[in-house]
């Protein structure tokens, strides 16, 4: 996007924009703090709702209240596409699909009933409070463990399908050591003990009886321990290997990005001008 198609931002647009995806200003902040606080009453109105006595006694008012959220983040949502010049970004993006989806249990529930309850989903808008309490180190610090847990996926998928062969092996060798006889009626079942075993997890609900399999059940625990600590280690390989540069909370008034370098003039992803 060059200079010249972000001057098609009439002076309304750019105003919006610097409201609603600004946190540097007054009136962002304010429009920002304003938002979270309907989002965790929103939040908070659905997990009441939730409760029978609660419900029967205040439904009316808990279900007018959803209703007035809803159509106010309904709004909103169709200022933040108003306010850019490409919408399909902000469509696109990690805030942009929670933007819709946290309006659409609402309007599904006038269909399915009970559905409003997945409003609850809401609750992932409140991350913009890094941007209103200007924590940028802390988005910074997501995009680096977002970067890490992506340029180690094919690592952790190798991992990951290792783990998936050796509980299937674990839970047939369970499954012909135990027998039906001690609760290990089929391979699936003797690998669903496998995988509560292996992650340390230990429900309680089938245990091995006989001394050759609960040989083999501490053997596969100790195993869990290392089995654990093996993504953690990839994982903070990648974190170790790249340092990002310092980035505010600004945002692109085109493509809606965030994470610009503190000197940053242009979007690194769409070359407009910044703000």
């Amino acid at each position: 996007m060059t200079e010249s198609e972000q001057e098609l931002l009439t002076p309304r647009q750019r105003w919006l924009h610097n409201i609603i995806y600004e946190a540097d200003t007054f009136a962002g902040k304010c429009f920002d703090v304003c938002l979270i606080f309907m989002i965790l009453l929103s939040t908070v109105a659905v997990m009441l709702d939730s409760i029978r006595n609660v419900r029967e006694a205040w439904g009316g008012v808990l279900n007018g209240l959803d209703w007035f959220i809803t159509i106010v983040f309904t709004v909103e949502y169709c200022l933040r596409l108003y306010a850019v010049s490409r919408p399909i970004n902000y469509m696109t993006s990690f805030y942009g699909v929670v933007d819709l989806v946290s309006v659409l249990p609402s309007y599904l529930s006038l269909i399915v009933p009970g559905a409003h309850y997945f409003s609850v989903i809401r609750i992932f808008r409140v991350l913009r409070i890094f941007r209103i309490l200007k924590l940028a180190q802390y988005l910074s610090a997501a995009d680096e463990l977002a970067s890490a847990l992506i340029a180690s996926r094919q690592r952790i998928t190798v991992f990951i399908l290792g783990v998936m062969t050796l509980v299937v092996f674990i839970g047939s060798a369970m499954y012909v050591i135990e027998g039906e006889e001690n609760g290990f009626t089929s391979i699936p079942v003797s690998i669903y003990w496998a995988v509560v075993t292996l992650t340390t997890v230990g429900y309680g609900d089938i245990s091995p009886k006989t001394a050759l399999g609960q040989a083999l059940s501490v053997l596969i625990m100790i195993l869990g321990y290392g089995i654990i600590a093996i993504p953690t280690g990839i994982v903070t390989a990648e974190l170790a290997a790249g340092k990002r540069a310092e980035q505010t909370s600004q945002a692109c008034p085109v493509c809606c990005a965030e994470g610009h370098d503190h000197d940053a003039v242009y979007c690194k992803y769409c070359s407009s001008k910044l703000n």
